[in-house]
């Protein structure tokens, strides 16, 4: 199971998630301790802001990588790029994929994933590529990023439960 959650601004002008009802507020997804993530998450893309401002659209997705990889140093948030890890099936190592960055998260094994697009909009097989890397990772929270429009789009994703 997984939920999609983006992020607006209330009329106070702070943060919150859609669905919940107070900013700030205790709240999750089964299990999954979202305003743990919250703030690593709003810092990854508050960089991805910035790239985005600086840059705008138009360049291939690895510029915003690269870009993105230097604003994420310069905030002081631990990253990897271009994380490898092998997939599994019943088992059996069946190949590997190429995260775009884990990023640190409320915990050392908790990262957050970060995908990152450079289209003119984001699509439901961005989505489901998003839901497989954190099926495949065991990770609760991830971010698409897309760095193809006027301005930046962001997606959530929270992922509660695995597949054995």
């Amino acid at each position: 199971m997984y939920e999609v959650f983006d992020d607006w601004v209330n009329a106070d002008g702070q943060h919150a998630l859609l669905g919940v009802a107070e900013p700030g507020a205790s709240y999750g997804v089964d299990g999954v301790d979202l305003a743990a993530y919250t703030p690593f998450t709003h810092r990854a893309i508050g960089c991805a802001m910035r790239v985005h401002s600086i840059l705008g659209a138009g360049f291939p997705e690895v510029i915003y990588q690269r870009a993105l990889a230097i604003e994420l140093a310069r905030e002081g948030m631990q990253a990897q790029c271009e994380v490898e890890t092998p997939i599994y099936f019943r088992g059996q190592q069946i190949g590997s994929r190429r995260v775009d960055f884990m990023v640190e998260g409320p915990q050392v094994e908790k990262p957050i994933l970060l995908e990152l697009k450079a289209t003119t909009d984001l699509t439901e097989l961005h989505f489901a590529q998003v839901i497989n890397y954190l099926e495949a990772y065991r990770l609760h929270v991830g971010l698409l990023l897309n760095f193809g429009g006027t301005s930046l789009q962001y997606r959530r994703f929270v992922k509660s439960t695995f597949h054995t």
